[in-house]
């Protein structure tokens, strides 16, 4: 799909969101989705099959997602893949995130570690993101068991890369 496109449904999903008064949830959810629909292939193959009609694809982002997520983001989510754009959800979704990011003068920080973080180390590690860069983050916490260890923080175009796996390939080429 075109990136006019693309921006046009983030910009409708946001101004969904913001008109109901949950921006921050329903981005929140949107971003945990997104990264969940391109970790899974079975997910991804289901919402996307023009096979399986449109309503049973829906029906299926009802059954994930009901109860576990704001009834907006279950319509949100459930419109992208009704009108046949599931393959674009996790690009829309980016651009939504990015605009609500914008819209409270933030830069979204994409962080991966292994194990999930406590609030507690999440603010924490705000404020290290926020100090290195001198930029404020929205901080985006995925957990991926490949790190290992450590953390990879995203912003913009900086990547941030303390992981224990680059650590013991820099130890490895230095020896």
């Amino acid at each position: 799909m075109s990136d006019a496109r693309i921006d046009g449904y983030a910009r409708a999903l946001f101004e969904v969101a913001r008109a109901e008064g949950t921006l921050d949830e329903v981005e929140d959810e949107l971003f945990r989705f997104a990264r969940s629909f391109e970790s899974s292939d079975a997910l991804r193959q289901t919402l996307t099959d023009e096979q399986i009609p449109a309503a049973k694809r829906q029906a299926i982002v009802e059954d994930l997602l009901g109860g576990k997520a704001t009834n907006t983001t279950t319509q949100l989510v459930s419109m992208v893949v009704g009108s046949g754009r599931g393959r674009d959800l996790p690009s829309i979704i980016d651009k939504l995130v990015a605009r609500a990011s914008s819209a409270k003068n933030l830069e979204v920080a994409e962080v991966r570690t292994a194990v999930a973080l406590t609030a507690d180390q999440q603010t924490r590690l705000a404020a290290a993101l926020a100090n290195a860069t001198g930029k404020q983050v929205n901080l985006k916490v995925v957990v991926d068991p490949s790190v290992l260890g450590g953390v990879v923080a995203t912003i913009g175009d900086t990547v941030i890369d303390g992981s224990v796996r680059t650590r013991i390939d820099q130890l490895k080429s230095r020896l």
